[in-house]
């Protein structure tokens, strides 16, 4: 991309901000959708324009992502089991789905969703898969299921006029990250850390300068 107009909802996740500290060392014109006066702040401390908002907010949307050339969709609810899934649905499939009228909206020719790969994980582990693996008839849990239907509704909308594509991070790390290594630490350290069959169940990670530099390339 040369100087680009790009919007992000959200900015102020670990992934969505470390992809903002990219794309503002890029000399790209930033706007990020921030849903209280802490993220907007972050937004802003990291070099973008905040748009305050929800995912599921289509004018507030369609206002950032107005004259934009790219829109990079990272928002998402990661955690909650079965009791969640209500709220989970909202914010990762109707989000989705708001995200896709906005982008429409305000004319934005490309679109990059933050998926995972759990969207295709399914009772055995994922080694050397591509994008030709096939969604599994059973999901892992109710976000791998809400991501799954965000990811499908997302790149069934590709047309001439807005392109959709998907990437899927697995297990993101690094500087900043607040959620994944904390929590493995404190399990190692109170004793309750455990291997998935034994430590014999293969999976993968992604730093998250390789996961902002997959968007990138994505876009």
């Amino acid at each position: 991309m040369s100087t680009t107009s790009v919007a992000l909802p959200y900015g102020s996740g670990f992934l969505g901000g470390a992809l903002l500290d990219a794309l503002s060392e890029r000399g790209e014109d930033v706007r990020a959708l921030a849903r209280s006066e802490a993220a907007a702040a972050t937004v802003v401390a990291r070099g973008a324009v905040p748009v305050r908002g929800d995912v599921t907010d289509l004018d507030a949307l369609a206002a950032g992502m107005r004259g934009a050339e790219l829109v990079v969709h990272a928002a998402a609810r990661l955690r909650g089991g079965w009791a969640a899934v209500d709220e989970l649905r909202r914010v990762n499939v109707d989000g989705s789905r708001t995200v896709l009228q906005a982008a429409r909206s305000a004319g934005v020719p490309r679109l990059v969703l933050i998926s995972t790969e759990q969207v295709v994980l399914g009772d055995r582990p994922l080694v050397s898969a591509d994008e030709s693996a096939p969604y599994p008839e059973r999901y892992v849990g109710p976000y791998a299921a809400t991501k799954a239907a965000a990811e499908r509704l997302v790149l069934a909308a590709s047309t001439p006029e807005l392109t959709t594509v998907a990437v899927r991070p697995r297990l993101v790390w690094g500087r900043g990250d607040t959620g994944l290594l904390p929590g493995l630490a404190t399990a190692a350290r109170s004793g309750r850390l455990r291997w998935v069959d034994g430590g014999a169940h293969l999976t993968s990670t992604t730093h998250v300068r390789n996961a902002v530099e997959g968007v990138l390339a994505a876009a």
